[in-house]
């Protein structure tokens, strides 16, 4: 497909950052530099730590500067230590794999099961071995993992179960919020996340005491009374992303509906479309519906996810391949693929090659969503002519 001028005349983003009331916001900033305080547990951050903590029905929530920290303190405060094993999923940001990996754990890659996308109990369960120390779930997508399978499958093995839940703020699982699951969940608020404090994580429990761990932790091992007690980090979130953090919280149902109706528009405009199909979240469940995901089926749209990814791109519309490669597939786990992979993994390996999200946001209206769906029809109906007997 030919394109002579892109379609858009600005980029259209995944994941471009959704603002809320900038009045409000520089209020709270102001507010902090008022008071003087930065950071250390500042006003902003035990708010926004509350009102996180009310939104997931959690007893606990402990921010920290970022979800990858998060991941490592989370972790580390289960008991996981350098050496052991993790079993994880490959179809999840590298990020979820680094953090393990670079506190010197040893990432176990699983595939993944087809509806979710997230980790395949069964497969989850045939990698425990003597050196397993924990499971990680995703929500790959916001879409909930099969939470209660893995929940089962680490009960009987004695595992502690923790969920990278970088995408399923807000969303919930059988109607009960995300967040509460597991022995903890890890949120991100990066920038590109429909709530965002700027840059920021948070980890959320209705475990005390490891909630108390997490929080020293990630304060360089100091308890409450400032003594040393553990080795730790500094991963504190300071009072300027909490400040954005909690503006992101007072917009958030906003967010949601922009989301809900820019989702439902590429669903209408993409119906007839032969081999791309939305991913879809679970029927009766709340969705934040931050990211659209369509799988592109070559066989049937006679055009493969890479060709549709630079037609795109060519008009502007910076689609992005999540998440390929998959992490068993990059440095520096393919080297080493003995340690993190019995390959293949063939689920996995077969829905990188045919996923692509499309741009959404408070950024995007609902005619570039049209506009998007037009390029897609397009390339399509050019593809299935050129293969037309």
């Amino acid at each position: 497909m030919t394109v002579d001028r892109p379609k858009f005349s600005e980029p259209l983003h995944v994941g471009r950052p959704n603002i809320g009331d900038r009045a409000r916001l520089a209020d709270r900033i102001n507010g902090a530099l008022d008071r003087l305080w930065l950071s250390n547990d500042g006003v902003l951050v035990r708010e926004f730590e509350e009102r996180v903590a009310a939104l997931t029905g959690t007893r606990h929530c402990v921010t920290t500067c970022n979800a990858t920290t998060g991941l490592q303190i989370a972790a580390q405060a289960a008991g996981i230590k350098a050496g052991d094993e993790v079993i994880v999923p490959s179809f999840t940001c590298v990020a979820t794999a680094q953090a393990l990996a670079w506190i010197g754990v040893v990432p176990v890659f699983c595939d993944l099961e087809e509806k979710s996308a997230g980790a395949d109990p069964a497969h989850v369960e045939q990698l425990i071995g003597p050196r397993t120390r924990g499971i990680v779930g995703v929500h790959v997508f916001g879409s909930p993992c099969p939470i209660d399978p893995l929940t089962d499958v680490a009960a009987r093995h004695g595992l502690p179960l923790l969920f990278d839940a970088a995408h399923a703020f807000g969303n919930t699982y059988l109607r009960d919020p995300i967040g509460g699951f597991g022995l903890a969940e890890v949120f991100s608020f990066h920038a590109t996340k429909f709530v965002n404090s700027f840059e920021g994580g948070a980890i959320v429990t209705n475990d005390d005491e490891f909630a108390e761990r997490a929080r020293t932790m990630r304060n360089m091992g100091s308890n409450g009374d400032r003594e040393v007690v553990s080795t730790g980090t500094v991963a504190r979130m300071h009072e300027i992303s909490a400040a954005m953090g909690l503006t992101s919280l007072d917009a958030m149902d906003e967010f949601i509906e922009v989301n809900e109706r820019n989702h439902a528009c590429y669903l209408e405009n993409l119906a007839a479309v032969p081999g791309v199909q939305l991913r879809s979240q679970p029927a009766g469940e709340r969705a934040n519906h931050q990211y659209v995901v369509v799988e592109v089926d070559e066989r049937v749209s006679g055009v493969h996810r890479d060709q549709l990814h630079a037609v795109l791109h060519a008009n502007n519309v910076l689609a992005r391949r999540y998440f390929h490669p998959a992490c068993h597939q990059v440095e520096p786990f393919r080297s080493r693929a003995e340690l993190h992979a019995p390959l293949p993994l063939p689920r996995t390996e077969a829905l990188v090659d045919r996923v692509l999200a499309l741009p959404t946001g408070t950024s995007v209206g609902v005619e570039q969503v049209r506009g998007i769906c037009e390029l897609i029809a397009d390339a399509v109906r050019d593809a299935l002519g050129d293969v037309a007997p």
